[in-house]
């Protein structure tokens, strides 16, 4: 699945507009763990995608790879 902007975006505003309403006082440790979960939901919905290029037997293989998140 590629990356989703616009869910990271609406996530971000969740959390911003959460603690703009908290009567108690917002806290940076609630707004950082917040978008912390945010950030870290978008980056494991990322696509990777690798070439690998493999040298040796069928036993035995090296190789490198380069690849794209999207």
């Amino acid at each position: 699945m590629p990356l989703n902007k616009a869910g990271l975006e609406s996530a971000i505003k969740a959390v911003l507009t959460a603690e703009k309403a908290k009567t108690s006082g917002s806290s940076i440790d609630s707004l950082a763990s917040g978008l912390a979960n945010a950030i870290d939901t978008f980056v494991k919905t990322g696509l990777v995608s690798v070439n690998v290029t493999t040298t040796g037997s069928a036993s035995a293989q090296a190789g490198t790879g380069t690849g794209t998140i999207s």
